[in-house]
């Protein structure tokens, strides 16, 4: 799997709902949630801990909170409440690995860190669950779209209301390429 397969720089929750595209699950082995933990591990610290490789333990947590994110995501952006069920899925995932705020004293100040406890696959699912809750519970959430290429369900909060794709490169230009073609086709 290559890196310009996933979609990211959206909400973290969406860049987990969006490894799963209209071609099929881009998570089907523990080495393709490797490469996908390896693009966020910026925004996510947890991520970093996959580094060396998943298991199919850690890839089966990180596709539960994710299946159960695109739905609540989903009824969220249908003005609809999620559903007890995922939001338990969303719940649990949190609760097998709590943040815990550790704190220390660097000589000057305090400063905090969060650190989760258990397996590597564990840590990434509650890490995740989390930016799920975060998202759910914005406001900005309502503004979610599904991109408008024909072929495509990625999701994305835009930033512009004129926004209408994922990505300007990936369906933006192959739209406005398709409609060039018809155009020049008919005549």
């Amino acid at each position: 799997m290559s890196d310009a397969t996933f979609l990211v720089g959206e909400p973290v929750a969406l860049d987990l709902v969006n490894t799963r595209a209209a071609d099929g699950d881009l998570l089907v082995t523990p080495d393709d949630l490797r490469v996908w933990a390896g693009l966020q591990v910026d925004r996510v610290p947890e991520a970093g801990d996959l580094a060396a490789g998943a298991t199919d333990e850690d890839l089966a947590a990180v596709r539960a909170v994710r299946d159960g994110a695109a739905h609540a995501i989903g009824r969220v952006r249908e003005g609809e409440a999620p559903s007890p069920d995922d939001l338990d899925v969303l719940n649990r995932a949190q609760r097998a690995a709590p943040a815990i705020a550790e704190l220390a004293w660097d000589g000057g100040a305090v400063t905090v860190t969060r650190r989760r406890g258990g397996p590597a696959g564990t840590r990434l699912a509650a890490a995740l669950a989390e930016a799920t809750a975060d998202l759910l519970a914005d406001p900005a959430a309502a503004r979610i779209r599904e991109c408008e290429a024909d072929d495509c369900v990625m999701l994305f909060l835009p930033a512009h209301p004129r926004r209408r794709w994922c990505s300007a490169a990936r369906c933006g230009n192959r739209v406005r390429v398709a409609r060039h073609y018809q155009r020049h086709k008919a005549s």
